[in-house]
């Protein structure tokens, strides 16, 4: 079966398509590597969600919400990926790949580069879709300042559009409550 997403902002989703979306995202990471928290739904807020639904029922979610990334002394608009993620009883049909093409449509169209965070169950998918691992260091531009964040070193991907980058440099994040990256 093909499967397509929809894609909408947050400002167009509904009351109950938003609780759907979040209560089906926390569902699929529970028990594995990572734990969703409040603060990683609202950091997927805000931008466009790639939806896709059986019957009604929401099985496959994926956001693109607009971040600042400084990378070489220059400020990009990058498009970062947040709440990728299917239902357990619907994986392995090709959902993933769906929410993907479409998030990577809105990357192409409007940001300088596209950027994730990944649990290692999802490193195969993004690298086997040309994403790229980022081999440089990461920082956060902090309330304090430029800060390490050598615990995410090896969990970021890239997916370059206008611009060439560096992928041994160091790579830096605008700053946001929870996990910064």
């Amino acid at each position: 079966m093909l499967h397509t997403a929809r894609l909408v902002h947050t400002s167009d989703l509904d009351g109950e398509t938003r609780a759907a979306a979040r209560r089906m995202v926390v569902d699929a990471f529970d028990g594995g590597d990572v734990d969703f928290t409040d603060a990683d739904w609202e950091h997927a807020l805000g931008g466009m969600h790639a939806l896709i639904a059986v019957h009604g029922v929401l099985i496959a979610h994926g956001a693109v919400v607009q971040r600042r990334m400084i990378h070489q002394g220059t400020s990009l608009r990058c498009g970062y990926l947040e709440a990728v993620a299917v239902r357990a009883d619907w994986r392995r049909q090709g959902l993933a790949t769906a929410v993907m093409d479409a998030l990577e449509q809105v990357l192409r169209g409007a940001y300088h580069m596209g950027a994730l965070n990944s649990s290692d169950a999802g490193r195969s998918m993004y690298a086997s879709r040309g994403w790229l691992p980022w081999r440089g260091t990461t920082s956060v531009l902090a309330p304090s300042g430029i800060t390490r964040t050598p615990d995410d070193d090896r969990s970021l991907f890239v997916f370059p559009q206008e611009v060439a980058l560096d992928t041994t440099a160091d790579l830096i994040c605008d700053w946001r409550d929870g996990d910064v990256w």
